[in-house]
């Protein structure tokens, strides 16, 4: 079995392509920065794994996360070995996602642990039926349609 789940924060903006021919598709890669439990004295604080998404996934990484957005990825661990130009072999591995999201909210992202004013409905905006009336461009904001 071949099954990784890591949590960390995007290094930097995902690069977005799409491939060519008849059906385009998405082709996202971006590197996550996930923290190291423990540490000895000397040692980095955090491992580097470099992702790719494809299809799906990958429009969802164009469209929502930048650098330092906190996500869980879930996917597989993909050798990608090659021979450079000076003839020597080069050893790397990816991560290639097959499930992301959010690791935490938008707010606390930003640095701020309290929603802001205009972000939430007040109680006072409640509609008859007992439910509150969701805020013009709320829908624009959800990563589900």
């Amino acid at each position: 079995m071949n099954k990784v789940i890591l949590m960390g924060r995007l290094t930097r903006d995902p690069e977005v392509r799409y491939s060519q021919g008849a059906s385009q598709t998405a082709i996202a890669r971006f590197s996550l920065a996930v923290d190291r439990r423990w540490k000895r004295e000397g040692e980095p604080d955090a491992d580097f794994f470099n992702c790719t998404a494809f299809g799906r996934q990958a429009e969802f990484v164009e469209k929502y996360l930048r650098q330092g957005t906190k996500v869980v990825v879930t996917g597989r661990i993909q050798n990608d070995n090659y021979t450079n130009k000076e003839g020597q072999k080069v050893y790397s591995v990816q991560i290639i996602v097959e499930e992301i999201e959010f690791a935490e909210s938008k707010n606390a992202s930003a640095g701020t642990a309290s929603y802001q004013a205009d972000s939430r409905p007040s109680p006072s905006q409640a509609a008859g039926d007992g439910f509150m009336s969701i805020p013009e461009g709320a829908e624009e904001e959800l990563p589900f349609n």
